[in-house]
């Protein structure tokens, strides 16, 4: 069967976002100073043909530990649709 897997990838909370900082920026150069913080990351899918619901769960953690997330430098969060 085929699943779509969706994986968010974003920065480690303890990390600086300069993106982030830079999108906030120019959201306050225009005039929107509600905005208190931005975090830039990634949302990526994948079609992933599988037995089961969970096993694309696991085919997808596999590549996003060995190449879709720095886990240095982010974190990824899961889910099958």
């Amino acid at each position: 069967m085929n699943y779509t897997v969706e994986i968010k990838v974003m920065p480690l909370k303890e990390l600086l976002d300069p993106q982030g900082k830079a999108v906030l920026g120019g959201l306050s150069n225009l005039g929107m100073k509600s905005i208190d913080d931005v975090r830039i990351g990634k949302h990526i899918n994948l079609q992933v043909e599988a037995g089961t619901p969970e096993e694309a769960k696991i085919i997808a953690e596999e590549a996003s530990r060995k190449l879709l997330a720095n886990p240095v430098m982010e974190y990824f969060e899961i889910s099958v649709v």
